[in-house]
């Protein structure tokens, strides 16, 4: 990230200052979704966009997810570099073959002739009481999809130069914009930069143990260390902002340095993030372990409206610092 001057900016301003820039830099780059025109989309990251380029440009659509991605992948094929908003990220579903078959293989089925240059952003995560149908984390589904790339932001200064970097990659990406962070705010770069895809942060530097976080559980895993730091436990956290395909490099490192690992993901452990790098860290690191990799992550069940239960079966501080203590012992 080049040096410039910094403001004060929430992760909704950080992201319409991402989208704003990339229409003004690109014509050929437009937006497509629900109410994403005059309204300014249900949480308002596109908002004053429709006003300031247009609806050929900002376009709202039917709600008809298959629709917005199908749209996507045949302006993508034609030059174009559509920004898609996928106001949910549980109905993302809908158009999961125009991603997985369509978008993910262009480049391979047509030997390169044809690319898809897509991003969707989409918000995900519980924390606000919004039941099943538009709680969930969905960086699961796509884990073992070739050719899809999977970004995940938790500060507003990233989520301003990831989203930029997404959209002058020529993969299908999708973005993942954590509900529960949009609000957070973050000293951000004025003006244009980007902030490389599949590069890990560390966003505290520590000796004795290493947690592996993405969006709103990197938080909680800061503030889990700085806790911990109290009673002398000194914690890593990275922050891994490209789930797929992530930095694999990064995560390593810091491990062999620390010898212990915790793994931080809200979506259910079985069969999701957590259980990918655990796997990866206990193949590659298995001699510089001091104990086994520790997973923190949501239950497997279906989030609740209750912002009682809806607490209980998702991960945060308390969990984090839990299994950090497992893996001291």
């Amino acid at each position: 990230m080049t040096q410039a001057t910094t403001r004060t900016r929430t992760f909704v301003q950080a992201l319409n200052e991402a989208l704003d820039i990339a229409m003004a830099r690109d014509p050929n780059v437009y937006m497509l979704g629900e109410d994403i025109g005059e309204m300014g989309g249900d949480f308002g990251v596109t908002r004053g966009l429709w006003a300031k380029y247009g609806d050929a440009r900002v376009r709202d659509t039917p709600l008809s997810e298959a629709a917005i991605i199908g749209t996507s992948v045949g302006s993508a094929m034609l030059g174009m570099r559509p920004v898609a908003e996928i106001m949910f990220a549980d109905f993302i579903g809908e158009c999961y073959d125009q991603l997985v078959n369509n978008a993910a293989k262009m480049h391979y089925m047509f030997d390169g002739q044809f690319k898809a240059p897509i991003v969707v952003r989409t918000a995900c995560g519980g924390g606000f009481g919004g039941g099943p149908h538009h709680s969930q984390s969905v960086e699961g589904w796509f884990l073992n999809v070739p050719g899809i790339v999977l970004v995940a932001p938790s500060t507003p200064a990233d989520a301003k130069g990831l989203l930029l970097a997404s959209i002058e990659n020529d993969n299908p990406i999708i973005f993942l914009e954590h509900k529960a962070l949009y609000r957070i705010k973050g000293e951000v770069p004025e003006g244009y930069y980007t902030t490389p895809l599949r590069k890990a942060a560390v966003a505290r530097a520590g000796s004795d143990v290493t947690v592996v976080a993405t969006m709103k559980l990197v938080h909680e895993a800061l503030a889990a260390a700085a806790e911990l730091e109290k009673e002398g436990v000194s914690v890593e956290v990275i922050d891994l902002r490209t789930i797929r395909p992530y930095d694999a490099e990064t995560v390593l490192e810091s491990v062999r340095k620390t010898g212990r690992a915790v793994v931080a993901n809200e979506a259910p452990k079985i069969g999701g993030l957590a259980a990918e790098l655990s796997a990866t860290i206990s193949e590659e690191c298995f001699h510089d372990l001091k104990a086994p990799v520790a997973r923190v992550a949501g239950l497997d069940t279906p989030i609740p409206f209750s912002l009682v239960l809806e607490k209980y079966i998702l991960p945060g501080k308390e969990q984090v610092i839990a299994g950090i203590r497992s893996v001291m012992k």
